[in-house]
């Protein structure tokens, strides 16, 4: 599968990482499918209150506002516009998924929601002016994929 990340999502994410600083922060993902496993994220929600030097959870409430709008917004197209997945900050850290991320990505994915894989971006700042990620796929029934 492949993943782009739209140039203004790049922009925004910069934004509330530098805002955020050492604080790790994150949210959920949107993307459009732009071709079969062709991905391309082109917004996201942020949680910038909850996470603190080593540590961020996502609550799911709080970015239920945020999918909703994103789905009027594309006359709920599910087919072509739709959650990608996850995405969160490790200002401190490497921007590799650490054991805890990569198990809640497995429950995510084997859970009741129905979805069968999920993308998780881990960012962080480069000199303060770049964005540095990653990206692996988690599939139901395979576990992750960098």
């Amino acid at each position: 599968m492949k993943v782009e990340l739209d140039d203004t999502v790049r922009r925004r994410m910069r934004e509330r990482l530098r805002k955020a600083g050492r604080r790790e922060i994150g949210g959920v993902l949107m993307a459009e499918q732009v071709a079969v496993d062709h991905f391309k994220i082109i917004d996201f929600s942020v949680d910038d209150q909850t996470g603190s030097y080593a540590h961020f959870v996502r609550s799911p409430e709080r970015h239920k506002a945020a999918l909703d709008a994103f789905f009027a917004r594309t006359s709920a197209d599910y087919e072509r516009f739709n959650y990608l997945g996850e995405w969160h900050s490790h200002p401190s850290f490497s921007v590799q998924p650490s054991t805890e991320d990569c198990a809640s990505m497995v429950s995510l994915v084997h859970g009741e929601r129905d979805i069968h894989f999920a993308f998780l971006v881990i960012v962080k700042l480069q000199l303060w002016t770049s964005l540095q990620y990653s990206i692996t796929l988690f599939v139901r029934n395979v576990g992750c994929s960098a």
